[in-house]
This record gives C-alpha cells, sequence and structure tokens, in this order.
C-alpha cells in the first residue's frame, strides 16, 4: 500500500513520461509536491522501487521506469508541474518553425554546445532557423542545440536548441554561454565570486568548475529553449 506523496508522485511520474517521454527532474518533482528538499524525493523514490511500481534505468541520469499501477490511481488534476523554462515544445525541424499566426525570425544555428563537459562550438554562418519573434525581441540572437544532462534540473535536455541572446556580460545566477580558455564552449549557470567564475551546472552528478576572471568570457544569455519529441 502506498502513502499519499508516494501515490502522488507515482502519478506524476508517469503523467510526465506519457506527456513528455522522460522523466521529471527532482526539482520538478520536488516542486510538484511542495517538499522543501530533494531528500526527500529520494526517500519516496526508493520507497517506489523496493515495492516495485518504479526502477531506475543504469547508467542514466535519474531516468526511471513506472512498472505498474495502483488501481486506483486516477489522473492527475492540480499537481503543480514546478519550474518550467520558457521551453517550445513540438514538431519544429532546425531549418523552419511552422507557424500560422506569428511572425517568424530567422537566427543562425551554430552546431553543438555541452550541457556536460566543454566542447568547442561549431560555428556554421550559412545555417539558420526560424523561430517566433515575440520570443526574442530586439538584440542579436543565434541557437545552439544542446548536448549532456548537466543542466537538466533547470529544465534543458540533451538534443534541445537554446536561444541565446548574444552579450558580454550576465547577472550573477544567470544561465550562459561560457568560453573558457578560448577553445571550449558550455551552457552554465553563472556564479561570482570575488574574482573567481563559477560555472555551475544543474544536475548533481556534475561538479561546479571555477576559473580565474581571464579564463571564462561570456559569449551570451539563455533566453528561450526549443524542444522536438
Amino acid at each position: 500500500m502506498l502513502t499519499k506523496k508516494q501515490h502522488d508522485l507515482l502519478q506524476f511520474i508517469d503523467k510526465h513520461l506519457k506527456t513528455r517521454g522522460v522523466s521529471p527532474s527532482f526539482d520538478e518533482m520536488k516542486d510538484a509536491l511542495g517538499l522543501k528538499s530533494k531528500s526527500g524525493i529520494h526517500r519516496l523514490i526508493t520507497g517506489l522501487e523496493e515495492r516495485g511500481f518504479i526502477r531506475r534505468l543504469p547508467h542514466r541520469a535519474r531516468a526511471l521506469e513506472v512498472l505498474q499501477l495502483p488501481q486506483n490511481l486516477k489522473q492527475p488534476e492540480n499537481i503543480n508541474s514546478g519550474f518550467k523554462p520558457n521551453v517550445i515544445e513540438g514538431g519544429f525541424q532546425k531549418e523552419t518553425l511552422e507557424s500560422s499566426s506569428e511572425e517568424l525570425t530567422q537566427i543562425p544555428l551554430y552546431g553543438r554546445i555541452a550541457a556536460g563537459l566543454p566542447i568547442e562550438a561549431v560555428r556554421d554562418d550559412t545555417a539558420t532557423m526560424a523561430i517566433p519573434a515575440s520570443m526574442v525581441g530586439r538584440g542579436d540572437h543565434y541557437a545552439l542545440e544542446v548536448q549532456g544532462d548537466s543542466m537538466i534540473d533547470a529544465g534543458i535536455h540533451d538534443g534541445d536548441i537554446a536561444v541565446i541572446e548574444r552579450r558580454d556580460n550576465a547577472d550573477n545566477g544567470t544561465i550562459i554561454v561560457a568560453l573558457v580558455d578560448d577553445n571550449e564552449v558550455t551552457l552554465k549557470r553563472l556564479r561570482r565570486k570575488g574574482q573567481s567564475v563559477a560555472l555551475e551546472p544543474a544536475n548533481e552528478l556534475h561538479e561546479t568548475r571555477i576559473f580565474g576572471p581571464d579564463r571564462v568570457r561570456i559569449q551570451g544569455r539563455l533566453k528561450a529553449i526549443l524542444r522536438q519529441y
């Protein structure tokens, strides 16, 4: 027999998997259940796993599979889905995003950016993609394909398209495109303390990297995420 919190969490995970095709992040589960820390989610997941309702998929960060549902499980009604980035979901293509009612604008598509270990961004000035003009507003923007899972707790998944506002400065706590040592590019949250610059992931399985002030240059800040299922 499940507790109410276990029942609610199983319900939330099942709906998330069916509607989005991926497991919810720990932050999303915490917010959905109104818990104050992720340690409570760890205990609930362990309880569900021990009772045979879910299993953790090996070699994948917090990937869950629902094995069975209790007979009285109903469709969720008012569970808070938690933090969401500015995401457009659906069957977009990199060359064109279909829209019958909104003006589109073309922005450059510069290849892949790591949301795990940094990789060199591949810049291709000939590739572009169309996005709703209202998403970007004024300013210079470009797009990068996300690689890796280090920002998954911020709602940013492997394969997402990150829309970036080009700029060389950003507020503390902003998710930025950072150029490290002039040859590595990564998408991380910016944290400054004194003269040090920290590039912080949103996944407890990845470590924060700390650099001196001359080693990191800001290439832009995250404006939106595009996702295809």
